[in-house]
C-alpha cells in the first residue's frame, strides 16, 4: 500500500459499528496515509457527539455544514438497515462518494435512486459486502481465477451468511459477470425447542425462518442458497458451508461456527482419485503476529503454488494491530472506494453488484409468495 495523498473521509451514522468497526479501521489506514477522518455525523446530537469524541473528530448533525466546513471526498454510511437507501442518497446529493452498508437499499427503487444520483454527479458508490473479501474466500477466488478448476458449474451457500451476504458468496464462485435469469424460492417458518440465543442470552422457544432458493443463470449454470434466521446465534444451527462443483474439481467449506476447514480437490496423476490442496496461513512468526498471506499448495506441476497476499500486512505488522478476517474484508471495502476516488477507476464490487444481490433476495421471497413459482429477472421496480 503505497503512501499517497490521503482521501478525506466522513463517517456518517452514530451506530456501534461506526465506533467499534469503522473507527479503528480508518485509524489504521490513516497511519499509512491512505485516509484522513475529517468529521462524523449523526441525526442525533448525543450520538454524534459521542462518536466524535471517541474518534477524535469534529461532529455534526447538519450534513451540509459538515461538507462545507471539512470538505470530505468520501462518506461511509453506517446506519440502520431501513435507512441505508435514504442516508446513502442524502450523502450523494451532498456531493460525496459513498461506501454504503449492506444492503445498498431495502428496495430496488431506492437503490436505483442512489445509482442515478451518483451517475449524474460523476460520483462512486461501493457497497460494504465484505464476505467474499475475507482471506479464505480470496484464496479460493484466486484458485478459481488460475484456471486449475476449469469452469464452475454450480455454486452453493449453506448458512454461510444471510441474504445478500450469502447470495454474494454463492455468486462469487461463478463469477460476478454471470447473469442470473430466474429464481425459485421457498420461505418457511418453524417452531424450535427452547434454547439459548447468544445475542439476547435468553433461553426460550423461538421461531425460525428458513430461506431456500435455486438461481438459474443465463449460461445454464446454477446457484443454490440456504439460510436460517437463527444461524448467527443458535446452537441448533451450527452448520457453515459454501461449495462449488467445477469442471476439474470441487471445493467445500466444512464448518461448525467459525471453526471451518476448506476441502479443495483436483484429480491426482492417475485421474482416478482426488488430490487435495493444502492451504496454509503465513504469519509474521510461526506462533502468530500479523497475517501475511494465504498459500495454496496445489500439487499441480505447472502451478504448484497459488498465493493471496494480505494487502494490509504492512499496516498490521508495523503498527502491531491484529485485524481478524472480517476486519480485513471490511478494510478491503474501504480501500476499494478510496482507490476508485483517487485513481478515477470503478470500485471492485460496486453498486450494480450490491443491487443484484438484493434483487435475488427479493426475487426468492416473491417466488415463495407465489407458491414456489419461478420469478424471472430482472424484477419490475415498484
Amino acid at each position: 500500500m503505497a503512501s499517497k495523498i490521503p482521501v478525506r473521509v466522513a463517517l456518517l451514522g452514530g451506530s456501534n459499528r461506526s465506533r467499534k468497526v469503522y473507527g479503528p479501521l480508518l485509524r489504521g489506514l490513516a497511519l499509512v496515509g491512505e485516509v484522513e477522518l475529517v468529521a462524523v455525523w449523526s441525526r442525533h446530537e448525543s450520538s454524534a457527539q459521542e462518536l466524535g469524541r471517541s474518534l477524535g473528530a469534529p461532529w455534526y448533525t447538519d450534513l451540509q455544514k459538515l461538507v462545507q466546513e471539512t470538505a470530505p471526498q468520501v462518506g461511509i454510511v453506517s446506519v440502520a438497515y431501513s435507512a441505508n437507501g435514504q442516508a446513502g442518497l442524502m450523502a450523494i446529493e451532498h456531493g460525496l462518494n459513498v461506501l454504503v452498508e449492506t444492503p445498498i437499499a431495502p428496495s430496488l427503487k431506492e437503490a436505483d435512486a442512489s445509482i442515478a444520483a451518483a451517475s449524474q454527479r460523476n460520483l462512486k458508490i461501493e457497497v460494504a459486502e465484505q464476505f467474499h473479501r475475507r482471506p479464505l474466500e480470496q484464496i479460493k477466488l484466486k484458485l478459481l481465477a488460475s484456471g486449475l478448476f476449469g469452469q464452475v458449474y454450480s455454486s452453493f451457500n449453506d448458512f454461510a451468511g444471510h441474504g445478500y451476504h450469502g447470495v454474494s458468496v454463492m455468486r462469487s464462485y461463478l463469477g460476478f459477470d454471470a447473469v442470473p435469469v430466474r429464481v425459485s424460492g421457498v420461505v418457511r417458518e418453524y417452531q424450535l425447542a427452547d434454547h439459548g440465543s447468544r445475542i439476547t442470552n435468553n433461553i426460550e422457544p423461538r421461531t425460525e425462518t428458513q430461506e431456500h432458493a435455486m438461481i438459474e443463470f443465463g449460461d445454464g449454470r446454477l446457484g443454490f442458497y440456504h439460510w436460517t434466521s437463527v444461524g448467527y446465534d443458535s446452537a441448533l444451527r451450527w452448520w457453515r458451508s459454501s461449495r462449488f462443483l467445477a469442471e476439474k474439481g470441487m471445493g467445500i467449506t466444512v464448518g461448525v461456527g467459525l471453526e471451518v476447514k476448506e476441502e479443495l480437490s483436483l484429480l491426482d496423476a492417475s485421474r482416478k482419485a482426488p488430490r487435495f490442496i493444502t492451504l496454509e496461513r503465513h504469519w509474521d512468526r510461526v506462533d502468530g503476529g500479523a497475517l501475511q498471506a494465504l498459500v495454496a499448495y496445489t500439487g499441480d506441476p505447472d502451478q504448484p503454488v497459488v498465493r493471496w497476499d494480505n494487502p494490509f500486512y504492512e499496516v498490521l505488522k508495523d503498527y502491531g494491530m491484529q485485524w481478524n478476517d472480517d476486519e480485513i474484508g471490511i478494510a478491503g471495502c474501504i480501500m476499494s472506494l478510496v482507490t476508485a476516488v483517487r485513481d478515477g477507476v470503478e470500485p471492485s464490487y460496486g453498486a450494480a453488484q450490491g443491487r443484484l444481490d438484493q434483487e435475488i433476495v427479493l426475487a426468492l421471497r416473491e417466488s415463495s409468495r407465489l407458491g414456489g413459482q419461478p420469478v424471472a429477472l430482472p424484477l419490475a421496480v415498484e
